[in-house]
């Protein structure tokens, strides 16, 4: 079996959606899989030549479209070598283009399949930051997208909870099939020492005793504020640990709001170690007590389930798409993306006795293997596609 799969972009430092491309294409070569990818990368790109894959770069995609002339006539010579094609991503010409070519195949055409990856979450129609580009889509919804989603032979999804927001924010929806496949994230690797001093270097005032961790984006949407706002008010206890704020946009206005809100607490109880990555990153994980993540919308939260798969219990949002099953699991605490939940999540973590914070630890790495190891992925995608052949 070859599946292709297509997507705008498969630069590493965009994250999201190519990395969970590459995931999957993982997933499936251990079952004996065959993948290609199809993208609007420039082919100069020096992480095209390096990806253990057949990657066809056919950018670079121009403009806020990342329209490219190569992908469609590359697409009508190639789609009939493929047992199913899989879009990866909204709103840009490679979800276009695949449809007009498989069309233009009629009946001698594998099935088509598209991953919104969480871009028909409501939430994007709904913040108050993206008013025009909320009616961009709506319009572009009515012209192109909708049709891709509507014809295509099957939409899949990472949760069931992101299959049910997806019937809210457009009209006329009405998907063949919804799938819910699920989404693989890699297993860390195993604990060593130097991921301890690799985070000492990045973070020489790391705290010799686990802390709680905010790992991700300085960025609104993952309520970082909220977290500080309730760490510094207290909300942690009178013994609380420290709070670890590590992730990019140090330097924005947000960042910056943030750093101010910890000024209001225990002095130096909250590090800000920015962006770290590699052995750090998996020394953050494995040195901390709790993941912490506040979001205000996530499709998945690859950083939450890496907390899971290094046994550490997530105090989450319930606008973290996958909550329903960390909740069912017992692999941490769910509550409201607001000042008054976070603090009740901070609290509720403080009060839980020390073997029950261990206890939750085991049911984190427990549902990390039921829901979210590769295998079992791969394995829910390929009974997918084989329910539609």
């Amino acid at each position: 079996m070859t599946i292709l799969h297509i997507t705008a972009d498969m630069d590493p430092r965009a994250g999201g959606v190519c990395q969970a491309v590459r995931t999957m294409v993982a997933g499936l070569a251990a079952r004996g899989v065959r993948s290609e990818v199809a993208s609007l990368d420039d082919p100069a790109a020096p992480y095209v030549a390096a990806e253990p894959f057949p990657m066809h770069a056919l950018g670079p995609g121009r403009g806020p479209w990342a329209y490219s002339p190569r992908l469609g006539p590359w697409l009508d010579a190639n789609l009939g070598r493929f047992d199913a094609v899989l879009v990866h991503g909204l709103w840009l010409y490679a979800g276009y283009a695949a449809r007009q070519a498989w069309r233009r195949r009629g009946a001698a055409r594998p099935p088509l399949f598209v991953m919104p990856h969480g871009m028909l979450d409501p939430y994007f129609q709904r913040a108050p930051g993206r008013r025009l580009k909320a009616a961009r889509n709506w319009a572009y919804w009515k012209l192109v997208e909708g049709p891709v989603v509507n014809e295509a032979t099957g939409v899949l999804f990472t949760c069931e909870e992101e299959r049910r927001l997806a019937r809210v924010p457009f009209r006329p929806y009405r998907p063949r099939r919804e799938l819910v496949v699920g989404l693989g994230v890699e297993e860390p690797p195993a604990f060593a020492p130097a991921m301890r001093a690799a985070l000492a270097d990045i973070l020489p005032t790391a705290p010799e005793r686990p802390y709680l961790l905010f790992l991700s984006r300085l960025h609104e949407k993952k309520g970082a504020d909220l977290l500080v706002r309730a760490y510094a008010a207290g909300a942690a206890g009178p013994d609380a640990p420290p709070l670890v704020v590590a992730g990019p946009g140090l330097d924005t206005p947000y960042g910056r709001a943030v750093r101010a809100l910890a000024a209001g607490g225990p002095a130096g109880a909250v590090a800000f170690p920015g962006m770290v990555a590699g052995a750090g990153k998996w020394g953050a994980f494995y040195g901390a007590a709790a993941f912490v993540l506040p979001s205000h919308q996530e499709n998945f939260g690859i950083a939450v389930v890496e907390a899971l798969a290094c046994g550490k219990p997530v105090l989450i949002s319930n606008q973290i798409n996958i909550w329903r099953e960390i909740e069912a699991a017992g692999a941490g605490l769910v509550a409201d993306d607001t000042p008054a939940g976070t603090h009740d999540l901070l609290a509720r973590w403080a009060r839980l006795p020390a073997a029950e914070q261990q206890a939750m630890g085991r049911r984190a790495r427990a549902a990390y293997e039921q829901y979210f190891a590769i295998g079992p992925a791969a394995d829910r995608l390929l009974a997918a596609l084989a329910s539609v052949s």
